[in-house]
């Protein structure tokens, strides 16, 4: 079982904030270091300093780390062109040497496009179809070759497809609840599939729908790592528990109910549900980024007994 950390920046981090928490990352253990794609707080947080973009900071850390992956859960398709998507990815890719995995969404929070002026079109799924074709079709195009498409949304005519990554093949995360298209996606275009806050019940259910899109695709259906997404709240005891939840405003029965939360016997017993079902890597979603004794712990007590 693959452990990672998540982060949600848009609540409130600078990148120095983040940087330390990306360093205890490495420093103990974990597989790698994901960030949100937003630019708007949610909630009752109040986003200061303010927002930091994701693939400026995953650039950042890409020079200040030395081993763990970096990515996106998910970058939003809303943000960025496509070709201008790829460049930002495999410039970023080479910084890293080659550590870089993206994750990208169809974008969905509309507050924070009225609030930056960005557009938000009506349909998004067909652009994110285009996007990752877009995308994964730069990447695979040979050298000293050019790349054209001709969508509905996007077209690019003689594009030199350059850079290209470090990696030969940058691992490209899709994720969602979403019962016929996303799976349909997910199995033409993922290496790996995410669902994000989901029980085991209805992570089980999506991981077969993906597998059986992956079938119908031609591709068997252990190609993909599956994952989830859940929010980590763990304490060696009740006490520790209950503080750590009433910082990041949540109850400790419902983050026992849909996360990660509780002594890490309980949380290690939970991700063993998950791993039942075909779950093979975890991101555990840390809200309180000043919080690093969380880290440990979940280091010492958890990762130790699931790496």
């Amino acid at each position: 079982m693959d452990l990672r950390i998540f982060t949600e920046p848009q609540q409130g981090a600078s990148y120095d904030t983040l940087l330390t928490v990306a360093k205890a990352t490495e420093d103990l253990g974990f597989d790698a270091f994901f960030r949100s794609d937003h630019y708007l707080a949610m909630g009752s947080a109040d986003g200061l300093p303010g927002p930091t973009d994701a693939w400026i900071t995953l650039a950042g850390l890409a020079r200040e780390t030395r081993r763990i992956r970096l990515g996106t859960l998910m970058t939003a398709g809303t943000f960025r062109l496509p070709g201008v998507l790829a460049i930002q990815v495999a410039q970023v890719d080479q910084m890293s040497g080659g550590r870089v995995e993206l994750g990208l969404g169809a974008g969905w929070f509309e507050e924070e496009h009225k609030a930056y002026g960005i557009p938000f079109p009506k349909e998004k799924f067909g652009r994110l179809e285009e996007q990752l074709a877009i995308v994964t079709g730069l990447w695979e195009t040979e050298a000293g070759r050019t790349f054209d498409f001709d969508g509905t949304y996007y077209q690019l005519t003689d594009c030199p497809a350059l850079p290209k990554p470090a990696q030969r093949k940058v691992p490209v995360l899709i994720g969602g609840h979403g019962a016929k298209r996303t799976p349909r996606l997910a199995a033409k275009y993922a290496d790996e599939f995410n669902i994000p806050f989901a029980s085991v019940e209805d992570s089980e259910r999506q991981f077969g729908r993906v597998r059986a899109a992956a079938e119908e695709a031609g591709r068997k259906g252990d190609e993909l790592v599956y994952s989830n997404v859940l929010v980590a709240c763990i304490g060696k005891d009740d006490a520790e528990v209950a503080r750590r939840a009433a910082v990041i405003g949540r109850d400790v029965a419902e983050l026992k109910e849909n996360g990660l939360a509780g002594s890490p016997a309980e949380v290690v017993d939970k991700i063993g549900r998950y791993a039942a079902i075909g779950s093979s890597r975890v991101y555990f979603q840390i809200l309180d980024l000043d919080d690093l004794d969380h880290l440990e712990l979940i280091s010492s007590e958890v990762q130790s007994q699931l790496g």
